[in-house]
């Protein structure tokens, strides 16, 4: 691809308009042109992209105090947050995990930024092992992972500054709690497995030049960390030869096996072992290529249990000997069915965790795939957990859905007993809420399902405040779960809808890829329809409809409101992907190429690319929906530059009242680790604009 860089011009994106007229700040206008295949594809706002320019800094600090301004004027935001915090304020305990001596576990008295990792003795006796509200001052330094050495002397932990996905990883002695050795820099997209009591294999990518924040990083690599020496001297493992994107590595529990998995996109990876017991053992390769998920998931003796959707689209597990593992090899485990598998250990069992029409229903299996029992679960929703140690004698649960907070239940696998472990206490009325699944029709006639969920006898007369939240690509899927945010917006008569858009995993690879590359336009036309079949069921109308989506899901509402900007009063795009030409030159999003395909594979891909990509679309002289963008500064999966160029499209190109505002936190990313109040404050923002621009000058009545 030629690039032509021209000088900076200034122009003026000053338009008032708007409830208490809108003066916007002025987004200077450069002259950057990129060619792809002999068009010329103009790029104003390019030297946005620089996250550590002083002129970027200045922008988003003017942006911020418009978008402020704005809120501040809002009636009812303060009372909004005040319910908010109020709902929010309940304990929050998490399963506990053997370790050593001890068992670990997790605990938010309710307000706090960061929850708290505490432990009991074997005599009961609770202390604070680690509380990460001490990290910094300000809550913006989160724990990211945290893992023991096998006798449970030791451990690591991952600390994220500013919401980074750059980690720092602290070993301290388990017991004493004090630091033992330097603290590991320059972590990222990793977790830390121990080997015995020796040390941890992890993975990163060399620093980048430039900005550690945007700059691209394509080449990860395994690393073996042995206590008592200097990272310097840290062994890599794999990816030193083998260039590949994304590299994991993780002990069998019994220490015989290292697995390594590698891939250069979000799906597909090769798959490989070595045997720790034999000195200099070579790494053996299972899967050679990229055309299939595969992961080693237990092993017995130099039986290998294996997860794979190789020649099984909604997934099965295999088995095969280590001496000969390759897929010809391979035999059926527990087999593919209709519904999706997602599948665990522990006890001494498996469990295999199906998920149909978006909702959990779980079986157990023993070593020999005999099914022992379907697991009654406690209602319709999602259940994730049932994983744990060989030896263990009692695993855990958790279980969701829209109207019901997550709860912990306890679960004997010989007997299947279950009980509740921790239920939260929570002053909402689960019982006044109800959710009800439907499968309504996309524009090609696929049938799509969506769960919508709202007060027990609210009319469908088309005048209720609506969220339609999706997501819709990467395999992931959209399953129920309890959301205090979403709490306030249905005491406040809301209703909540979220669509299970091809492109996710509700459905299995067929669903996913129905919704990647060329045929990206059909998560639209899916979020579109469902957005249609509410209106014509009367459940609200386009005056009181708001799309929502993050990341991925952020694409989505930006592709949505471009295209159909008739359809919602309000848009609301989270640390999305905008900017589909240039999303690849970017930290690590060369890897989502598996979705999105790039603009410099064919004439034919660069062109479907543009054609909805919503910085490229977004036109001059159209009435948009009332919009918030929202990002952080630190975000470096989802660079903030993608929301940075869209709302500076925005506000130029807007015709009418609605306003055009970008929410940046500042020492955000892309959501994980942010703090209680920084995301109780988000929450509120978002409500009360949503609400405020469908008209409501108060809270609407319960």
């Amino acid at each position: 691809m030629k690039k032509t860089f021209l000088l900076m011009a200034i122009t003026t994106a000053g338009i008032s308009f708007g409830q208490g007229k809108i003066q916007y700040p002025q987004t200077k206008k450069g002259e950057t042109v990129d060619v792809y295949f002999d068009t010329k594809v103009s790029d104003p706002y390019r030297w946005l992209e620089d996250d550590k320019s002083a002129e970027t800094g200045a922008w988003v600090k003017a942006e911020n105090e418009v978008t402020y301004a704005y809120l501040d004027k809002i009636p009812f935001r303060e009372e909004l947050k005040k319910r908010m915090e109020k709902l929010w304020n309940y304990e929050k305990i998490g399963a506990p995990s053997k370790e050593g001596k001890f068992a670990y576990y997790s605990k938010n008295n309710g307000l706090q930024n960061q929850s708290v990792v505490y432990r009991k003795d074997e005599n009961g006796k609770e202390e604070v092992f680690l509380d990460p509200n001490t990290f910094s001052k300000d809550g913006t330094t989160s724990l990211g992972g945290l893992d023991f050495s096998e006798d449970g002397s030791k451990a690591a932990y991952a600390i994220s500054e500013g919401g980074s996905d750059w980690r720092k990883v602290i070993i301290i002695d388990a017991l004493s709690k004090k630091i033992v050795e330097d603290t590991l820099v320059d972590v990222k997209f990793s977790g830390v497995s121990w080997y015995k009591n020796e040390g941890f294999y992890y993975s990163s990518y060399d620093k980048p030049k430039g900005s550690e924040l945007s700059a691209k990083t394509d080449q990860h690599k395994l690393y073996f960390h042995k206590l008592g020496t200097s990272q310097k001297d840290d062994k890599v493992i794999f990816g030193a030869d083998q260039k590949r994107r994304y590299v994991g590595g993780y002990v069998t529990e019994d220490n015989r096996y290292l697995v390594i998995t590698a891939a250069n996109s979000t799906y597909g990876n090769e798959l490989y072992i070595k045997d720790l017991t034999k000195p200099n053992s070579p790494i053996v390769t299972i899967v050679d290529n990229f055309n299939s998920d595969s992961n080693v998931i237990e092993n017995a003796g130099s039986k290998l249990f294996i997860e794979t959707d190789y020649n099984a689209p909604n997934k099965r597990v295999v088995t095969v000997d280590a001496a000969n593992p390759k897929p010809e090899n391979w035999k059926d485990f527990i087999k593919e069915t209709k519904d999706i598998l997602s599948p665990s250990t522990g006890a001494g069992y498996f469990f295999a965790n199906y998920t149909k029409d978006a909702v959990s229903f779980v079986q157990q299996y023993d070593y020999s795939g005999k099914l022992v029992r379907e697991i009654k679960l406690p209602a319709v929703g999602t259940a994730g957990g049932f994983s744990g140690k060989k030896e263990d004698k009692i695993l855990y649960y958790s279980f969701t859905n829209y109207t019901t907070p997550g709860s912990i239940y306890s679960f004997e696998p010989k007997s299947g007993k279950s009980e509740v472990y921790a239920k939260p206490k929570v002053d909402f009325k689960s019982e006044d809420y109800e959710s009800k699944q439907v499968f309504y029709t996309s524009k090609d006639g696929t049938k799509v399902p969506m769960i919508i969920t709202y007060k027990k006898g609210t009319k469908l007369d088309g005048k209720n405040p609506t969220i339609l939240y999706g997501y819709g690509g990467f395999n992931i899927s959209l399953t129920p779960s309890f959301s205090i945010a979403n709490a306030v917006w249905l005491e406040n008569g809301g209703v909540y809808a979220v669509a299970n858009l091809r492109g996710g995993g509700e459905y299995g690879k067929k669903w996913h890829d129905a919704g990647t590359k060329m045929q990206k336009q059909n998560v639209f036309d899916d979020f579109i329809a469902a957005a249609e079949y509410l209106i014509a069921q009367k459940y609200t109308s386009s005056d009181y409809l708001a799309i929502r989506g993050g990341s991925n899901g952020g694409l989505l509402v930006g592709a949505t409101m471009t295209q159909r900007p008739d359809l919602m009063k309000v848009a609301l795009p989270a640390v999305g992907v905008m900017d589909m030409l240039r999303y690849n030159a970017f930290t690590a999003g060369a890897g989502w190429a598996f979705d999105y395909g790039t603009a410099q594979d064919s004439k034919e891909m660069f062109e479907y690319l543009k054609g909805y990509s919503p910085v490229h679309n977004v036109k001059q002289g159209t009435h948009y929906p009332a919009t918030m963008v929202t990002t952080g500064d630190h975000d470096d999966r989802v660079v903030p530059a993608h929301s940075f160029k869209f709302a500076a499209e925005l506000q130029e190109k807007q015709t009418g009242e609605n306003p055009v505002l970008i929410r940046i936190d500042v020492k955000a990313g892309h959501g994980a680790g942010k703090s209680v109040a920084a995301t109780i404050q988000e929450n509120v923002d978002i409500q009360a604009f949503t609400l405020y621009n469908m008209g409501f000058k108060a809270l609407p009545k319960k």
